[in-house]
């Protein structure tokens, strides 16, 4: 393997397609020998997985991207590279070939093409760190709390490969301006620009622009504090006219719709017929010992595109006429002993996989909140309707992340809106599973608010 002080290797990428090719047709060898046809094989195969790839941008992988997004890219290559090796027996293979065989062929291939992706990409990480090889130069233009903050990145995470060379200030007393900025740059073979949008006037911004463009230097800019520089912007043409949108949601790409109804599908049938099937009745019996009324609690709920839905859950309250109205609260009277338990230990959400599989909710996703509140949160807090871009979730990223539970203030919803946001503009499978496991500990713990 080749590195460079700077910019990447320009080996790297081809390497890690030859070794994963490789993988892909030395074990196809191995579990089909007997009726390998190898010219076929390669050529389908093989165009398929560079097509696949570079439609997924599954070897798009940079020094700043993050573990769950590589795992996000291998979960799609996966299901898509099943697809291929399927076709290929379907068209070309006269013989019924096992799709046990096949299957294990693929996970096999996967797991193999996962350990070399991970094992490059924290070997480069270990290498940056030890040798302070394949680094970036990097200059930071403008002084301020966010340039501080990427300054303070670089210096902690030596990992990443960022050697901060110098930071700028354009304004007070000993300022610099943009002419200086590019001299030093050009003196000592700066490879990245970082510039402080809010720094910048319109002059400096073109001049830094054409300087890049004619040097081949990468510049990336900071957002300011306005609001419209922080959001996750997508980026697209109209003919030749570049379109800004003001967010990109990954839910309204097909494919990851396909995946997303398909996770929920799949774990809502294991908990019906695992858990539901035989819970049920157990719950039934108690509820009823305890307090007349019915086995469910059903109620309206927003939901995608703001459309009500019921909601189910077991029923923890005695009958009130104001369940549809107040929350429940710490110490709530109307909640009965067989109730606090199941609360206590999420048991009651269970029936929400029901209306999983109708398709009402996923299993995770913004909390969905009762008619009367989703009304009074629209109107009071910003950015709340947001949330019903997608469809609302049995858990979530916010309920993971300590905001479950009574709303007792305002900042409780703000930040239930913040981590919804960031679901909605970051889903990825990999990040459903997590928020899964996650809310499968914290109800272990009993760590749940047990109104």
């Amino acid at each position: 393997m080749i590195f460079k002080s700077g910019r990447y290797s320009g080996y790297l990428r081809p390497i890690t397609y030859v070794i994963d090719l490789l993988i892909i047709h030395l074990w196809a060898f191995y579990f089909f020998s007997e009726t390998y046809d190898i010219i076929n094989f390669i050529a389908f195969v093989t165009m398929g997985w560079i097509i696949l790839s570079l439609k997924s941008s599954f070897y798009e992988i940079y020094r700043f991207t993050h573990v769950s997004k590589i795992m996000s890219l291998i979960g799609k290559q996966l299901i898509v590279f099943f697809l291929i090796v399927f076709a290929y027996f379907g068209i070309f293979n006269t013989e019924n070939k096992s799709a046990v065989a096949v299957v294990n062929y693929v996970l096999l291939v996967m797991a193999c093409i996962t350990v070399v992706k991970f094992t490059i990409y924290f070997l480069l990480k270990r290498y940056r760190l030890l040798t302070g090889g394949n680094r970036r130069k990097v200059v930071i233009i403008g002084l301020n709390k966010k340039t501080d903050q990427l300054r303070k990145f670089f210096s902690d995470n030596p990992e990443y490969g960022y050697h901060l060379d110098k930071t700028f200030n354009l304004k007070g007393p000993q300022k610099t301006t943009v002419e200086d900025c590019i001299e030093y740059i050009n003196e000592n073979n700066i490879d990245e620009i970082y510039s402080s949008v809010a720094e910048v006037n319109n002059t400096d911004l073109i001049q830094l622009i054409d300087y890049v463009d004619n040097n081949l230097k990468t510049l990336k800019f900071l957002p300011d504090n306005k609001e419209i520089y922080s959001k996750k912007l997508d980026f697209s043409y109209y003919g030749v006219l570049p379109i800004l949108s003001l967010r990109k949601i990954p839910m309204d790409e097909p494919f990851n719709q396909f995946i997303k109804r398909s996770f929920d599908i799949i774990l809502s049938l294991l908990v019906i017929v695992g858990v539901l099937s035989w819970l049920t009745p157990i719950l039934a019996i108690l509820i009823k010992l305890e307090s007349k009324g019915p086995v469910f609690f059903k109620q309206k709920r927003n939901g995608l595109d703001y459309k009500e839905f019921f909601c189910y859950k077991f029923r923890s309250m005695k009958p009130n006429p104001m369940a549809n109205l107040h929350q429940i609260s710490k110490g709530d009277a109307r909640v009965t002993s067989v109730g606090r338990i199941i609360r206590k230990t999420s048991i009651d959400e269970l029936p929400q996989f029901i209306n999983v599989l109708k398709g009402d909710m996923s299993v995770a996703g913004p909390r969905p909140h009762m008619v009367s509140h989703t009304h009074m949160y629209a109107g009071r807090i910003d950015k709340f309707m947001v949330r019903h871009f997608i469809k609302p979730g049995i858990t979530g990223l916010a309920q993971v992340s300590g905001y479950r539970g009574e709303v007792e203030t305002e900042n409780d919803i703000i930040n239930r809106v913040k981590y919804d946001i960031f679901y909605l503009e970051n889903w990825s499978l990999f990040l459903d599973i997590k928020i899964v496991f996650q809310t499968i500990y914290n109800a272990i713990k009993g760590d749940k608010k047990a109104y």
